[in-house]
C-alpha cells in the first residue's frame, strides 16, 4: 500500500516476469511500464554486453482500480492499482536469482517464445511458480516473427500446447495471450509499436486480487540493490516481505550485524511516511557503505536468526530426474540466500508411516501428477506462505533413509510418504522461520535439457549454535536398524550356550552385554559377555532350551563308538558344527547419539 501524498491511495501488486533466456521478458516489461525503479531494464553493464537480464529488474505502471477490485478495495480507500514488474533473469546459470525473485510475487507472467515453445528454463520457471505463486498468465511473445499468413494458426497451436503442458499443474486453464513486445527485435527502432500489450494490461487487471497484506509483526525486507546518494545517505531498494517500515525506525542488516535508523522512505520516487508488506520501497539510512550489501535482507533488530543447520519438511520435485541421496550436497535457497548444504533424509518408521498413509495426503504443488488447489494468499511473505508442519516433533522417532523414498513403501506408486531432511549449511544463512526452501543442482550442465530443481520444503527448526551437532542434534531421534546373524557353537547346559560369528575379534563386547538375542529354534536369550579372545560370547537362555533345540544339539553332541550302536556322551561343552542353530541380534542405533548406544524395543 502506498499513499504518496497526492490524495491517491495505491494498491501495489507484484507481477513476476519469468521465462527462458531471450524470450523477450525485459522488452515486455518496458512495453508495460511507465516508471522504472533503480534496478529496472538491465542496468548491469555485463547484462547490456551480453544482452540478457543478469539480476532482478523492477519497474511499474499504475492504472485505475479495475472493476473486479472496486467493491473490496474501494471500501478500504484504494483508488489506484500499481503493477510492480519483477523481471527475473532467464539465463540458466542465474536460476538462484529467479528463485529469489519468485518469492515476492503475487502473480506470474510466464513469457514463452512463440516460435520455440517451452524450453528448459521455461519449465524450471513453471516449477518455481507452482511453489511460490497462486496465479499465472502465459504470454506468447514474438508473434511478429511468425509468417503473417500462418500467424493465427501457429498461435492457436501453441496455445493448445501450453494448455496441455499445464494440465497437471496448479495453473490448469490459466489464460494464454499472444503479444509482440518489441516487433523487429531488440535492435529495431523505437518507433515500432508493440502489439497486444493493451490487451495484456486488461488481462492482468482482470487477474488481480487483493493480496493479504499485514503490517503487524517484525519487518522483513528483501533488498536487491544498494547505492549511495551524496549528502543524503545509502538507499536500499527492495520489497517488504512482512511487517512495515516507517520514518525513524531502527532496522538491522543481520548479515553484517549492524543497526541503522531510517532517514526516509520512497516508493517509485514518491516520498512516503511508511510502507507495508508487499510494497516495493527505497529506504535511506546513514553511515552505511553500500558496497557491503548488494543483496540480502533488512529486518526489525533481533527478529531473524542466523543458522548453521536446519530441519525441513521435504517433497521431491516431480520433474527432477536424479535421486535424492543422503550425504549428497545441493544448492539450498532459503529465505533470500542460496548456499551449499549437505542433506540427510529421514522418515517415519513403517508402522507409523502406514498409519499416516491411511488418511489423505497433500501433494507437493510441483508434482506433475497432482492438481493442488489454488490459494489466494500473498506470497510476499515467505514465512507465512505455508502453515507450519504439524507432524514433526522431537518427541517422535524417525527412520534414517539412504535416499528420498518415492511412492508408498513396497508399492512404488501413489503419493510419497511424509519425509524430512537435515540441512547442514557450508556457511551460516539468515532467514525467517517456516520459510520456503528449494533444493537444486545448479552445477548441472547449463545446456543440459533437464530440470535442476530437485526438492522443496519448509524450514521447521533452525540451529543457531555452531556446535549444533553436540548441542541440538542428539534431540533428533533418527535411528538405523541393525541386524546381525551368528551361530551356536556349543552348549554348556540347558540355560547357557556359546555363540560365534556375531562379532569381530576386535569388537568391544561390553557394549552388547544385556542385549536380547533370538535362536532360530525360538528361544530368547541375553548376551552375558565374551568367551575367550576370538569374538565368541556367552548367552543366557532365559527360559531354558526347548525340546527342538535340545534334539538338534543332542544329535550333534554324541559320538558313535567303533564297536557298535553304543554311544557315549562327549564332554559337557559339546561342539555343534553341523546343523548349527543360528542366533539373531536386532537393535537400533540413534544416528545423532554421541554415545552410539544400542537400543532394543
Amino acid at each position: 500500500m502506498a499513499n504518496p501524498g497526492n490524495g491517491r491511495k495505491i494498491l501495489n501488486f507484484n507481477v513476476g516476469v519469468l521465462g527462458h533466456v531471450d524470450s523477450g521478458k525485459t522488452s515486455l516489461a518496458k512495453a508495460l511500464s511507465s516508471t522504472a525503479s533503480t534496478a529496472a531494464f538491465d542496468k548491469n553493464p555485463q547484462s547490456k554486453e551480453r544482452g540478457i537480464t543478469l539480476d532482478l529488474g523492477f519497474s511499474s505502471f499504475t492504472v485505475d482500480l479495475p472493476e473486479n477490485l472496486q467493491e473490496e478495495c474501494g471500501s478500504r480507500g484504494y483508488n489506484s492499482l500499481q503493477f510492480t514488474l519483477v523481471d527475473c533473469p532467464g539465463h540458466a546459470s542465474l536460476i538462484r536469482t529467479i528463485i529469489g525473485g519468485a518469492q515476492i510475487i503475487d502473480l506470474m507472467m510466464l513469457v514463452v517464445d512463440v516460435v520455440k515453445g517451452v524450453q528448459t528454463q521455461t519449465a524450471e520457471c513453471l516449477v518455481i511458480g507452482e511453489l511460490t505463486c497462486p496465479r499465472m498468465v502465459v504470454v506468447l511473445n514474438k508473434t511478429d516473427l511468425l509468417p503473417a499468413a500462418k500467424r493465427q494458426a501457429a498461435i492457436e497451436k501453441m496455445t493448445k500446447r501450453m494448455h496441455k503442458t499445464l494440465e497437471n499443474t496448479r495453473f490448469k486453464g490459466c489464460p494464454v495471450i499472444a503479444v509482440a513486445a518489441k516487433p523487429g527485435g531488440p535492435e529495431a527502432p523505437g518507433t515500432e509499436v508493440s502489439q497486444g500489450v493493451p490487451e495484456l494490461i486488461e488481462l492482468l487487471k482482470a487477474q488481480t486480487y487483493l493480496p493479504h497484506r499485514d503490517p503487524s509483526g517484525p519487518l522483513l525486507m528483501a533488498v536487491d540493490h544498494c547505492f549511495s546518494i551524496r549528502g543524503q545517505g545509502t538507499v536500499m531498494t527492495g520489497t517488504i516481505l512482512q511487517g512495515a517500515v516507517s520514518l525513524n525506525d531502527n532496522v538491522e542488516i543481520p548479515a553484517l550485524k549492524v543497526t541503522r535508523k531510517v532517514k526516509s522512505v520512497q516508493m517509485f520516487r514518491q516520498p512516503v511516511g511508511s510502507a507495508m508488506q508487499g510494497d516495493r520501497v527505497g529506504v535511506c539510512v546513514t553511515q552505511f557503505d553500500p558496497k557491503l550489501l548488494e543483496r540480502g535482507v533488512v529486518c526489525t533488530p533481533g527478529s531473524l536468526r542466523t543458522l548453521y543447520a536446519g530441519l525441513i519438511s521435504v517433497r521431491k520435485i516431480g520433474y527432477f530426474r536424479g535421486t535424492l541421496a543422503t550425504r549428497s550436497k545441493f544448492h539450498i535457497t532459503v529465505g533470500h540466500e542460496t548456499v551449499m548444504a549437505k542433506v540427510s533424509f529421514f522418515g517415519l518408521p513403517p508402522s507409523s508411516s502406514a498409519a499416516n498413509n491411511n488418511s489423505p495426503s497433500d501433494q507437493s504443488p510441483a508434482q506433475p501428477s497432482a492438481d493442488p488447489p489454488s490459494t489466494e494468499t500473498s506470497h510476499a511473505q515467505p514465512s507465512d506462505s505455508t502453515s507450519p508442519d504439524k507432524t514433526f516433533s522431537f518427541d517422535r522417532e524417525y527412520m534414517y533413509q539412504e535416499e528420498y523414498v518415492i511412492g508408498q513403501p513396497g508399492m512404488g506408486e501413489g503419493p510419497d510418504p511424509e519425509q524430512w531432511a537435515l540441512l547442514e549449511f557450508e556457511r551460516p544463512v539468515t532467514c525467517p522461520t517456516f520459510c520456503l526452501v528449494i533444493g537444486s543442482k545448479l552445477d548441472t550442465d547449463i545446456h543440459a535439457n533437464t530440470c535442476r530443481l530437485a526438492f522443496q520444503g519448509q524450514l521447521l527448526e533452525g540451529f543457531e549454535d555452531k556446535g549444533y551437532a553436540e548441542s541440538a542434534l542428539p534431540r533428533l531421534r533418527v535411528f538405523k536398524t541393525k541386524q546381525r546373524e551368528g551361530q551356536v557353537e556349543r552348549v554348556t547346559d540347558d540355560y547357557t550356550v556359546i555363540g560365534r560369528n556375531l562379532f569381530k575379534k576386535e569388537t568391544n563386547l561390553q557394549l552388547f552385554v544385556g542385549l536380547k538375542v533370538r535362536l532360530s529354534t525360538g528361544e530368547e536369550g541375553v548376551i552375558e559377555g565374551g568367551f575367550g579372545q576370538s569374538g565368541k560370547f556367552k548367552i543366557r537362555v532365559l527360559e531354558g532350551l526347548g525340546a527342538e533345540a535340545k534334539q538338534l544339539l543332542s544329535s550333534t553332541s554324541k559320538k558313535k563308538t567303533k564297536g557298535g550302536n553304543k554311544t557315549e556322551p562327549v564332554k559337557e561343552e559339546a561342539k555343534t558344527d553341523s546343523q548349527p542353530i543360528s542366533i539373531s541380534l536386532s537393535f537400533k542405533r540413534y544416528v545423532f547419539d554421541p554415545h552410539k548406544k544400542m537400543v532394543q524395543s
